[in-house]
């Protein structure tokens, strides 16, 4: 089981150089396709098969801690094993959706190779574990990232590939002074070793300023990367200019591995929850939450809407951590703080099904139809069943109207605010959950309701491998919808607590609570 680790980076950087070889020695498409297909479907079965088993510490190339050396590490816990599944789950939907959508486009074969690259970096990030080889599989991530947004080579495609290159280097700069500070106060890079060094440093009569300078690297550096609000600028561009199965691997799950979790794997398991970080962590999650949904609201571009919607859906998030960080530091119940941190953690994976779900809808409405302006569309429901269908279960799903599982997710960071005593946030994510319902009934009337224009008078169902990626994204946010209370009340969800557990060990995540139980 230990040489799973490696695998699921050796994997998609293997078939990711393999695909242009193959583009150049003209071998037939449906190979590529295949190829691609079974790698994905590889990935999330690796993944899934990580799921209850203990957690794994390998160490690259034979080195060993125990005999006084630290190499290369990859680290497996039940943060790394949520993350796994998550990226392989969309990664496998977006192939999927991949194999007919990017015939428009110019080389499938560059295409897939940047596409593993991206899915390499995304998985090595989760399971480094040292902070030098974070910041390198980050860099792998966002600089295939950079090339897969400019992949239509159309003006407004290089324009914000430029723009998400520019900031996403500000971004990596911050985060690699963030890391040599820490490895200057401490002398390592392994991030359990850098652990046991901060809290030898922590000195509440004396902080060490040099560790504070560091976080605010941090925070900059990954909240751009995650785009909370005020590092936003890039996504609003860069989403809508990609290809529609990569704006679903951008808002699904490549935020959330360069940024969100890569924020809460130090604030949590390196630096220790504070007060401060917390506070920062809160109010980066409420401004992401607000700001995102406003600027949603007033958008006509489909594609430009879902990208505001990232932003504020990953406040909630970040909101979620920072309440479970601001109680931990204070001392408070050890199930309020994990329920929040469950809330987080269980929203981040609604968030990977419904908004890439969304995102490949968009691309199936722009693939039947040339357009993705709302105003030119609608009536779609009687030409493009299984796209409206699934449109609907997104829709319905980040709206929060139950009983789908953006509503559970939001329910408990809710019921979780307001038991560490932050009514006002409780509020604040109640409007901006009423604000998406606004937002997405507008949705919902301009693309699948109403009349059909008289131009999309011929328009078709898209393919079936298309409609397959959405139908099981579609799937999965119902099944976690409907299966949220029965995991809650009877087994207390172990797949989502031993994620909670692996960045606040021993705060229980009582997730029975937002049912109204009692506080243990």
């Amino acid at each position: 089981m230990d040489h799973t680790l490696p695998l699921l980076v050796a994997i998609p950087l293997g078939v990711g150089f393999l695909m242009p070889l193959l583009e150049k020695l003209k071998e037939p498409e449906w190979l590529m396709d295949l190829l691609a297909t079974l790698a994905g479907a590889v990935l999330l079965a690796l993944s899934l098969s990580l799921i209850g088993v203990k957690d794994i510490a390998y160490w690259m190339g034979g080195w060993d801690a125990t005999k006084g050396i630290v190499g290369i590490e990859l680290r497996c816990d039940g943060l790394t094993r949520l993350m796994l599944v998550t990226i392989g789950g969309v990664a496998l939907a977006a192939i999927l959706f991949s194999l007919r959508y990017m015939r428009r486009y110019t080389s499938k074969g560059f295409y897939f190779c940047l596409f593993f690259l991206m899915v390499a970096g995304m998985n090595g990030t989760v399971l480094a574990g040292d902070l030098f080889n974070l910041y390198v599989f980050l860099e792998v991530a966002a600089i295939s990232s950079y090339a897969l947004v400019a992949f239509g080579c159309e003006s407004e495609e290089l324009e914000a590939s430029f723009k998400y290159l520019v900031l996403g280097g500000v971004a990596s700069t911050f985060v690699l002074f963030g890391i040599g500070i820490l490895y200057n106060l401490t002398g390592t890079l392994n991030m359990a070793a850098v652990r046991q060094q901060v809290a030898a440093l922590a000195d509440p009569q004396a902080p060490n300023l040099a560790l504070y300078v560091a976080a605010g690297f941090f925070v900059m550096g990954l909240g751009l990367k995650a785009a909370m609000v005020p590092f936003h600028a890039w996504l609003p561009d860069a989403h809508p200019s990609a290809p529609a199965p990569i704006s679903a691997m951008l808002s699904g799950v490549l935020i959330k591995a360069l940024g969100v979790y890569a924020l809460a794997r130090l604030f949590f398991t390196v630096l220790g929850p504070t007060a401060e970080f917390a506070t920062v962590l809160m109010a980066l999650g409420g401004l992401s939450m607000l700001g995102g949904v406003l600027l949603a609201v007033g958008q006509w571009d489909f594609k430009r809407l879902l990208a505001y919607h990232s932003i504020s859906q990953m406040g909630y998030v970040v909101l979620a951590l920072g309440i479970g960080a601001a109680v931990i530091a204070h001392g408070g119940p050890k199930a309020v703080a994990g329920l929040a941190i469950f809330g987080g953690l269980f929203h981040l994976f609604n968030h990977a099904a419904f908004k890439s779900l969304l995102f490949l809808c968009s691309g199936a409405t722009e693939y039947a139809t040339g357009t993705r302006q709302l105003k030119e569309l609608g009536g779609l429901a009687h030409k493009m069943p299984i796209t409206s269908g699934c449109c609907r279960v997104a829709s319905l799903s980040i709206a929060g109207v139950p009983p789908f599982n953006g509503f559970w997710s939001k329910l408990i960071i809710i019921v979780a605010a307001v038991q560490a005593g932050y009514l006002w946030l409780a509020a604040l994510a109640t409007l901006v959950a009423f604000l998406t319902l606004v937002s997405f009934v507008k949705v919902q009337r301009y693309v699948i309701a109403g009349e059909l224009p008289p131009q999309h008078a011929a328009v078709r169902e898209v393919p079936a491998s298309m409609c397959v990626a959405m139908v099981a994204l579609a799937v999965v946010c119902l099944a976690a919808g409907l299966l949220a209370p029965y995991l809650m009340a009877a087994h207390g969800a172990p797949f989502l607590d031993q994620a909670v557990a692996a960045i606040a060990p021993g705060w229980n995540a009582a997730a029975s609570l937002a049912l109204g139980g009692p506080l243990p």
